[in-house]
């Protein structure tokens, strides 16, 4: 398993800071006054408050907190604060519908093309220049669990965690190229982007479980950055006296992480060539996807983007827009569209105009992505989400500073999408059972149903105990990747549901 070099983002310089200041010098034993030239640095920036409560400290109390604030990198964290908030009141331009022929759409689809676009996927995988890059930074809060979200278990029969069938799938892509190469073996490198929250339980859960049948030097762990959360008027929340409250620099921190531990020079010393990015949270998720790398290929451009047709109008999705005239797709949060374009219809094609949805399914050129790490460094502008932020005085609503992985697309010269079906490639977890939508259950009976209809058309029957709306049968990503090959499994064979088809 390949080392991470360094925690990025805003705690880049933890490392430096347990033995030193950022700068490298010797952190002053804890006296009865903070460090003046750290105070002068903080006046610097309006952050001297941090050190309001000094003298209730106790002399670990002061050595920690002056060994938090060293930590930071307090001139870029003070443009991104500036930059960011500036940000909020300028006037952006205008959307408009994304061009019909920026997408490759279900209907218009051939089955040729289909067909050359895997052969296409499969050659470059075979010849090693696609990397599968997991972001994987959030904890499974909302489902009730403390665990990185990866290591949760949706119910399905085979008791699978999310990591474990994402694996597996990589594992079954790997054979497809293998075979198609018809020599050798192939493997795919898998970047997995966790958080100072996550990272040691995702380590451990992978070694647990003896990287569910990959190679342990084909996976490299890497930590997404934080930065400190903030007041309205921009000032640190301090968490305790003694400590500033800090959170995940969002998903779109995956682009500074990569720039800064120097993975991006990993990957094109490996000869990798073309990035799949995804989320953990999607229980139907192809990880390198032949088909899609091949459109990728064929497309000749910077970035794409599978996406869905928005189920309806509230919808709470993002959808891919133009941003102006002739300007570059990027997507468009669903609490930012005035309601009225969110309904406004296309007469010609009967959908409506901004249908288009961002599922976080992303393809991206080695090239484009050291491209966008610069971009948004220079620009250094964070989304402000507002949140309630762990404090002194209790939970309090603050300001977090993320970047999120779309963030990616005003940047790309070129960008296309590829429109997936909803019900094969789309099964969010992210509430508790019992919420409305994108639950453990729901996901469960879309994997459920998806596979239930591969086994049938491949020539299987089913028995069940429960109504089959249920309740399915699962395949192993270890026998079939799309359905493929589960004729000689599945032919004239009777599976009673709930079970697992695996060789």
């Amino acid at each position: 398993m390949r080392e991470p070099t360094m925690v990025v983002g805003a705690d880049s310089n933890a490392a430096a800071a347990a033995v030193g200041g950022a700068d490298g010098s010797p952190l002053p034993p804890p006296t009865s006054s903070p460090p003046q030239s750290l105070v002068e640095r903080l006046k610097d920036y309006g952050q001297e408050h941090v050190f309001a409560l000094w003298d209730e400290l106790s002399p670990d109390e002061r050595l920690h907190l002056v060994k938090d604030i060293q930590s930071l990198d307090l001139s870029r964290i003070d443009r991104i604060i500036r930059c960011s908030l500036r940000s909020q009141g300028l006037p952006v331009a205008a959307i408009e519908p994304v061009p019909e022929s920026c997408v490759s759409s279900v209907e218009e689809r051939t089955m040729e093309e289909r067909e050359r676009w895997w052969k296409m996927g499969l050659k470059a995988i075979s010849e090693g220049k696609l990397a599968v890059l997991l972001l994987s930074g959030g904890q499974g809060t909302r489902l009730g669990s403390s665990d990185p979200k990866g290591c949760f278990n949706i119910g399905l029969p085979s008791g699978k965690s999310l990591f474990q069938l994402q694996a597996e799938r990589i594992l079954c892509v790997q054979r497809l190229a293998a075979q198609a190469k018809n020599e050798g073996s192939v493997t795919i490198h898998w970047y997995v982007m966790t958080s100072p929250f996550t990272d040691d339980a995702t380590r451990k859960f992978f070694e647990s479980h003896k990287y569910f049948g990959l190679e342990a030097d084909q996976v490299t762990f890497f930590q997404q950055g934080t930065q400190p959360c903030i007041s309205k008027d921009g000032r640190y929340v301090m968490e305790t006296p003694f400590k500033v409250a800090k959170s995940p620099d969002g998903n779109g921190g995956v682009y500074t992480a990569l720039k800064s531990s120097r993975l991006l020079e990993d990957m094109a010393a490996r000869g990798i060539k073309y990035v799949d990015c995804y989320g953990v949270d999607n229980a139907l998720v192809r990880v390198a996807d032949p088909t899609f790398l091949g459109y990728f290929i064929d497309k000749g451009v910077a970035a794409a983007a599978k996406v869905v047709k928005k189920a309806y109008p509230q919808e709470k999705v993002g959808v891919f827009v133009r941003r102006g005239k002739g300007g570059p797709l990027t997507v468009v949060e669903y609490s930012e569209l005035d309601s009225s374009l969110a309904s406004a219809v296309n007469q010609q094609t009967g959908r409506l105009r901004f249908c288009w949805s961002n599922v976080c399914l992303h393809m991206f050129t080695l090239d484009f992505l050291s491209q966008v790490a610069d971009g948004l460094e220079k620009d250094g502008i964070y989304h402000l989400a507002e949140k309630k932020v762990p404090s002194i005085h209790g939970y309090t609503m603050g300001l977090k500073l993320e970047q999120f992985v779309f963030d990616a697309f005003p940047y790309a010269p070129s960008t296309a999408l590829f429109e997936v079906l909803r019900e094969e490639e789309f099964a969010p977890v992210k509430n508790a059972n019992g919420s409305n939508y994108d639950t453990p259950d729901s996901a469960r009976l879309l994997v459920l149903r998806l596979h239930t209809r591969w086994v049938v058309a491949a020539g299987g029957f089913l028995t069940h105990s429960v109504p089959l709306y249920a309740t399915g049968v699962e395949v192993s990503p270890l026998c079939s990747y799309t359905g493929e090959n589960l004729e000689s499994i599945c032919r004239g064979r009777t599976f009673h549901a709930p079970c697992e088809i695996a060789f």
